[in-house]
């Protein structure tokens, strides 16, 4: 017998029992299925012994490492369909390339034609393999032999990405012979799988998954053609520069191309700020510049270079962070923690912003604020501006796209920017690498460099940041005139070897180790370039330091 301690119980099962069998028991005290199981500390897959002096606890898709599972499992299952429907005769690639609204999109590409008869019959297999609960069987091979059997395959992304993995074994899922590589923890049958749906979309499909707020709801799509249009821009930048994928930058790294490539990357990004500005300088009634974007999305740096540009189209910009008009703190809202609540609209004296916004555009001259982050209160220091003929206000704040930030100012003066930092590469053709990544990765490098933050801290916080974006900053996205991409295509390579420190000083036993061990494997996929070549006006120097700009 083994005896091991499963949610908080003791108890005693015999040897050879699967967590899985423990998991059919604990079932019914969960309103979600189990997909996996803490055990001592450590994520486990189903299909595990349990063994003695074992610590269990099951995870469902309310919990985060489950619903990333569960989108793991769900696209293999959509990829194992199409195979089948299509053929692997008519079938040249389906790449998995970014979120859009609340699912993927996929891009299938061969001798057919993507119509919604096609879509239906793709569908149809999918729920027939989930009726059928296939299981999705794991098996471990050498990393030689994964790049024998993808070049085999013909994913030769798949191939390249191994040729630089340093770990000698990988593991390999199969769902009734069709045979995938994914990065992370999969279920155990196609039986869980039973919430999804597909949707034409562009030239393309989504596949709509849910989320974990409600992990049995699919939640409609809603088109975001903006949005859309700027990711799509994105994976064009990717291809034309030749690094779509890790293992393509990879082998940039290693051929000495990188120079070159930061260069490039850099160019493509200040000529689309310059497009930016051109945009602006045509409108001459515009006087507010309002830009809004999700945390470590680099908007400081975008501000300072988007306002050279504009200098350069004969305007004269002022700086104005929508943050120094907090009201004081003992006056701020708190959340349902009891916490103070920077990112609620109700932290903005929005009734000030308005009036000093308004005597500004009436020509009057006006003291601005100051906030002061340690004393928790809004100053004025004497600091006074009036707005002449070819002056413009670039005014920064994560509510700047929504309209009750400004409510009383003409919307024929007021241009928005929306800017993120949304990730071009993808691991391979289908591992997508999340945006929130990226921007995750960038916050805990800043944050440790000039708030003296650990990464245990910084994880701690994140999910909070996120409530706040979901709901002050992407309802508003589409709002914009125009978004702006400040990810960069090499940026993993040179924050690998900043990051990587900071989340092996996370504790073991902590809630946030999962995370950053979860980070640490994903940046273990690329090989580390120095900053060196980074110019000093790049965003990303806002992240890792050495900017030309007080950021």
């Amino acid at each position: 017998m083994v005896q091991v301690t499963v949610e908080s119980e003791r108890r005693e099962y015999e040897i050879g029992t699967l967590l899985k069998d423990i998991a059919e028991e604990f079932q019914p005290r969960f309103e979600n299925d189990i997909l996996l199981a803490m055990v001592n500390g450590k994520l486990q897959e189903l299909h595990k012994l349990a063994r003695s002096g074992s610590e269990i606890r099951f995870l469902t898709a309310k919990d985060k490492p489950g619903m990333q599972t569960y989108h793991r499992s769900v696209t293999l299952l959509l990829l194992k369909a199409f195979h089948d429907v299509v053929g692997p005769e008519r079938l040249k690639r389906v790449s998995v390339d970014f979120s859009i609204g609340s699912g993927l999109f996929v891009e299938p590409e061969g001798d057919f034609v993507l119509n919604q008869t096609l879509l239906d019959q793709v569908k149809a297999r999918m729920q027939e393999c989930v009726k059928k609960a296939m299981p999705v069987m794991k098996r471990n091979i050498s990393t030689d032999e994964a790049v024998e059997l993808f070049h085999h395959y013909e994913m030769y992304d798949k191939e390249r990405l191994f040729q630089f993995r340093r770990v000698s074994r990988v593991n390999i899922y199969n769902i009734d012979g069709y045979e995938d590589y994914n990065y992370g923890y999969m279920v155990q049958n196609t039986g869980y799988l039973k919430y999804f749906d597909l949707v034409l979309y562009q030239h393309g499909m989504v596949l709509l998954l849910p989320a974990e707020s409600d992990p049995t709801k699919v939640r409609p799509f809603v088109p975001q053609e903006k949005l859309f249009r700027v990711l799509r821009e994105s994976g064009e930048w990717g291809r034309k520069l030749q690094v779509s994928n890790v293992g393509a930058l990879n082998e940039r790294i290693t051929r000495d191309g990188m120079n070159d490539l930061i260069l490039i990357q850099e160019a493509l990004m200040e000529k689309k700020m310059g497009d930016i500005a051109d945009q602006i300088a045509m409108k001459p009634d515009t006087k507010f510049v309002m830009i809004a974007g999700p945390s470590s999305s680099g908007k400081t740096t975008f501000s300072h270079r988007l306002s050279i540009q504009l200098r350069a189209k004969g305007l004269v910009p002022h700086p104005i962070a929508v943050d120094n008009y907090f009201v004081n703190r003992t006056n701020s809202p708190r959340d349902e923690q009891g916490n103070y609540d920077y990112e609620s609209l109700k932290c903005i004296d929005v009734e000030q912003f308005n009036r000093d916004m308004q005597d500004l555009l009436a020509g009057k001259t006006v003291e601005m604020p100051e906030y002061n982050f340690i004393t928790g209160e809004r100053e004025y220091r004497g600091n006074k501006l009036t707005l002449g003929a070819e002056d413009i206000l670039v005014i920064e704040g994560i509510h700047c796209l929504n309209e009750a930030l400004s409510y009383s100012l003409p919307k024929e003066n007021k241009f928005k920017i929306y800017i993120s930092a949304l990730t071009q590469l993808n691991v391979d053709e289908h591992n997508r690498i999340p945006t929130t990544d990226g921007r995750l990765i960038r916050r805990l490098i800043r944050d440790s460099r000039t708030r003296g933050a650990s990464a245990q801290d910084t994880i701690r916080r994140w999910p909070s940041v996120r409530r706040g974006e979901e709901q002050n900053i992407f309802p508003y996205q589409e709002e914009a005139d125009v978004m702006f991409n400040s990810a960069l295509v090499y940026e993993f390579a040179v924050l690998k070897q900043y990051a990587e420190p900071l989340l092996f000083s996370v504790p073991r036993n902590s809630p946030e180790y999962l995370e950053a061990k979860r980070l640490l494997k994903f940046l273990d996929y690329f090989l580390g370039v120095s900053s060196e070549d980074i110019p000093r006006n790049s965003i990303l120097r806002e992240f890792i330091g050495g900017s030309c700009f007080k950021v």
